[in-house]
């Protein structure tokens, strides 16, 4: 499980004229997920991102999270995330997960999350030909991979 978080002054997903999610101040976060991923990777996840401190405290340093100032997140599925870009020159995305795996997984991190933060959290829609607007914040963009499995 992959996330590549960014820090925004907003966002917004749209799908066709429809906007399915939109924040303020927080996170855009895109999730992929690989096959095998699990439960122990969702909830790892989760807590990592509502604790993750990358926004600014009072002496400019980056030492608060989402949960310290309740701040809000915007979670966009995103199986490219999961290409293997190792061979040649098209992306081989044999390793995400289908969605018949993601879907659960991808739900339950949403939850999750929201269980975490003590608030809803925005989403995209799965599967979907989605428009992502945002207006980076610094820019700090990170990448959160789950556990390596042995």
């Amino acid at each position: 499980m992959r996330l590549v978080v960014q820090r925004v002054r907003s966002a917004r997903v749209t799908v066709g004229e429809r906007i399915t999610g939109e924040i303020g101040p927080g996170l855009l976060v895109l999730l992929g997920i690989e096959r095998g991923d699990s439960l122990g990777d969702v909830a790892w996840l989760s807590a990592k991102l509502a604790k993750l401190r990358i926004f600014h405290d009072e002496a400019g340093m980056m030492n608060r999270s989402l949960l310290d100032l309740g701040l809000d997140a915007l979670v966009v599925s995103q199986f490219t995330l999961i290409a293997d870009c190792s061979r040649g020159t098209r992306p081989s995305f044999g390793e995400a997960a289908r969605p018949d795996e993601a879907i659960p997984l991808y739900e339950a991190f949403v939850a999750q999350l929201a269980t975490a933060l003590n608030r809803p959290v925005a989403t995209g829609e799965f599967g979907a030909d989605m428009q992502v607007t945002l207006v980076n914040d610094g820019p700090v963009t990170l990448v959160l991979d789950a556990p390596r499995r042995s």
